[in-house]
C-alpha cells in the first residue's frame, strides 16, 4: 500500500510540521505504509505475524537490543512457563514437539526467535518511543523514538499498535528506612539465581508466582529465605487429577458455572495441599477463577514452595513497617535481621508516559479502559495487544482481531485507490489538435 505520497502531500501544506522539521535537524521522518507496532515481546511478534499472514507489512520498534527483552534480560534462571505449552503458543506456529510440557526459559526464548525468523519479523532495536500522538489534521499517528546514539526519528503511520504490555516497568515500592538498610535491595528483574545468596538471610517481598519461586530457588541454594505475605492468596497445585490445573479449569468451564468450578478446585486443593491458612497463607473470599476474572489477580501454581514453608525452611512474615540497619521491623512489632531483600512486587504498564491519548488507555494504570474482551481497539487506528491479564492466550486473541481489523481497512483503501487510478487513466487527454 502506497500512502507515502498522501502523507507527503498533507505534510507539504502543514506549516506546523514544516517548522518542526526545520528546527529539528537531528530528527528524521519515516512514513510507514502499514501499522507501527511498539514492542517486540510476544505481543508485538504475534501481531506482526498475523498481519504478515494477511499480506499487511508492519514496522516493529523495540527499546531493547533483542526480542522478548523481559524474558531474556529480566528473569531468573530457573524460570519456566507456568502453564502447559499448548496454552502459551502464539498464533500460526506451535512449540516444537520435543519441548517438555512446561518449557524452560531458554526454550521459550528459542521458540520466540524461531517465530520471528519464520515470519521474517525484523524489529528496529534500540529505539525507545518517547511520544506518540494522533495528528487530526494529517489523519495519521506521529511516533517519536530516540536511538542509543541520541538521534531521533519520527514515524508517521495510519495504524498504531501498542504492544508494550503489562510488564513494561518494574514496580519498586517505597519503604521507610530503605536508605538505612545497608544491604542488597533488588527487584526480581535483577535476580538471576540463589547462588549468590548462599548462606544469607533473604527477605522476599511478594507472594505471587515469582515471589514463591524465588523463595524455592533460594532454598535450593542453601540460603535462608523469608516471605512477606501482605495479602490473601490462592495457592493451587500446578497439576491435579492427572491434568494441569489450568487445563482442567478451562475444560470444566465449558460445562459448569465458574463458582462451581472454583469450589471443586478448592476441595481438590485442600485434599492435596491442606489448609494453607495454617501456614500463614489466607485465601481470598472469592474463588481463584472468579477473582482472576474480576481483578486479573493470578492464583499461584505451586511447584514445591509450599512444602518448604511447611517444613520451616521458608518463614512466612507479615507486612513490613520499616527497614533498619540490616534488619526489618514488621507490623506485628517483631524485628528480624536480613542480609538482602528481593522485591517480587511485579510490573506495570508504561503507556501513559509516552502515548498522548486519554480515551482508550487509563492514565491511572496504563491499561485499556474497556474490559476484556473489548479493550483491543480504540479510535483513529489505535490498537492494544497484551493487556488482557490473561497471558499469552489473551495476546493471541488480540493479535488475531487486530490483524483482521487492519486487513479490512487495508483492502478497502487499496480498492479505493485502484478505482481512483482507473478513473484517471480513462479520462480523455486534455490536449486538443488545431
Amino acid at each position: 500500500m502506497d500512502c507515502l505520497r498522501e502523507i507527503q502531500g498533507k505534510q507539504a501544506h502543514d506549516p506546523i510540521f514544516i517548522e518542526k522539521m526545520n528546527t529539528s535537524a537531528s530528527w528524521r521522518c519515516i512514513c510507514v505504509p502499514g501499522p507501527l507496532i511498539v514492542g517486540a515481546g510476544p505481543s508485538g511478534l504475534a501481531t506482526a505475524a498475523c498481519l504478515k499472514e494477511k499480506g499487511v507489512p508492519s514496522v516493529v520498534l523495540e527499546r531493547s537490543n533483542c526480542i522478548a527483552s523481559l524474558w531474556q534480560l529480566k528473569t531468573y534462571d530457573r524460570l519456566r512457563l507456568h502453564l502447559p505449552k499448548q496454552f502459551c503458543e502464539l498464533p500460526l506456529m506451535g512449540f516444537p514437539t520435543d519441548f517438555p510440557t512446561y518449557p524452560i526459559k531458554q526454550q521459550f526464548v528459542d521458540y520466540l526467535e524461531a517465530y520471528a525468523r519464520e515470519f521474517d519479523i525484523k524489529p528496529r532495536f534500540n529505539e525507545t518511543v518517547s511520544q506518540a500522538e494522533y495528528d487530526a489534521t494529517l489523519g495519521f499517528w506521529r511516533v517519536k523514538s530516540v536511538g542509543v546514539n541520541g538521534k531521533g526519528t519520527e514515524y508517521v503511520c495510519r495504524w498504531l499498535v501498542v504492544a508494550t504490555g503489562e510488564n513494561a516497568e518494574a514496580v519498586m515500592p517505597e519503604m521507610e528506612g530503605m536508605g538505612e538498610f545497608g544491604g542488597d535491595i533488588r527487584h526480581t528483574s535483577l535476580y538471576k539465581s540463589g547462588e549468590e545468596f548462599r548462606g544469607k538471610r533473604v527477605l522476599v517481598v511478594g507472594c505471587g508466582n515469582s515471589g514463591m519461586e524465588v523463595c524455592l530457588d533460594l532454598c535450593n541454594h542453601n540460603a535462608r529465605p523469608s516471605l512477606v505475605v501482605r495479602d490473601t492468596v490462592h495457592v493451587l497445585p500446578r497439576e491435579m487429577l492427572g491434568r494441569s490445573t489450568f487445563g482442567l479449569s478451562m475444560w470444566l468451564l465449558k460445562w459448569l458455572p465458574i463458582r462451581f468450578v472454583d469450589r471443586l478446585l478448592l476441595i481438590v486443593t485442600w485434599l492435596m495441599l491442606g489448609d494453607t491458612a495454617r501456614i500463614g497463607l489466607d485465601r481470598p473470599r472469592l474463588g481463584p477463577l472468579e477473582l482472576k476474572n474480576l481483578s486479573g489477580k493470578t492464583p499461584v501454581l505451586d511447584v514445591g514452595t509450599l512444602a518448604n514453608i511447611k517444613s520451616g525452611d521458608i518463614k512466612v512474615c507479615p507486612s513490613i513497617k520499616r527497614l533498619k540497619r540490616h534488619a526489618v521491623e514488621f507490623v506485628n512489632g517483631k524485628t528480624e535481621n536480613f542480609d538482602a531483600i528481593i522485591l517480587a512486587t511485579g510490573y506495570k504498564s508504561n503507556v501513559p508516559s509516552w502515548l498522548k491519548e486519554r480515551e482508550m488507555f487509563s492514565e491511572k494504570d496504563g491499561y485499556p479502559r474497556r474490559p476484556f474482551p473489548n479493550g483491543w481497539k480504540g479510535e483513529s487506528g489505535l490498537y492494544a495487544v497484551g493487556f488482557t491479564k490473561r497471558g499469552l492466550l489473551g495476546t493471541s486473541m488480540d493479535a488475531r482481531r487486530i490483524a483482521e481489523d487492519i486487513e479490512r481497512c487495508w483492502k478497502h483503501e487499496a480498492k479505493h485507490r485502484m478505482a481512483f487510478t482507473r478513473s484517471l487513466l480513462q479520462q480523455p487527454s486534455s490536449d486538443s489538435s488545431s
